[in-house]
């Protein structure tokens, strides 16, 4: 089963925080979240995350906003929904870490959660599929990112197969 996903995050250059991730399966079923326990203090002083990425998000009092525990727990379930779980990601190397990091280190991933993520980049390179749709949501929204993940793969793959 295949699922692409994008998360918004806090990087210092110190450490880096989830603010949201949202993940499409291949089968149509979506997960969406922001994390209540972010550091929302730094966050709201960061003028291009405050500018991108907090001004599109629901009110804190939806039902997206949960703890990192919570997230955790149910990203876990949605990814282990099947045995063969393979990742994709646009740019994935941030995307991994900050995924990895909901459950301590990438060694603490639970079983089924691959240690990496595909890079839907790279198959633009690897296929010269460089023509892209374009994204029909709002950019930095983990949810709509995500989609558009998954309509990016599906468009390489179905280009480089003629």
């Amino acid at each position: 089963m295949k699922y692409f996903y994008d998360t918004e995050f806090l990087d210092t250059g110190k450490y880096i925080d989830l603010i949201s991730i949202g993940i499409i399966a291949e089968d149509g079923r979506e997960y969406y979240a922001i994390n209540a326990g972010a550091q929302w203090a730094i966050i709201n002083q960061h003028p291009w995350l405050a500018e991108n990425v907090v001004a599109q998000l629901p009110e804190p009092k939806s039902p997206e906003w949960k703890m990192t525990w919570q997230i955790r727990d149910e990203v876990k379930a949605f990814l282990t929904h099947s045995d063969d779980t393979e990742l994709w990601a646009w740019y994935s190397a941030y995307d991994h870490v900050v995924l990895a990091q909901l459950f301590g280190t990438m060694m603490e991933l639970p079983e089924g959660i691959p240690m990496y993520t595909n890079d839907v980049r790279s198959l633009v390179d690897f296929t010269g599929v460089n023509i892209l749709p374009k994204q029909q949501g709002a950019e930095h929204d983990a949810l709509a990112d995500a989609r558009h993940v998954k309509q990016m793969y599906e468009h390489i793959i179905k280009a480089s197969a003629r």
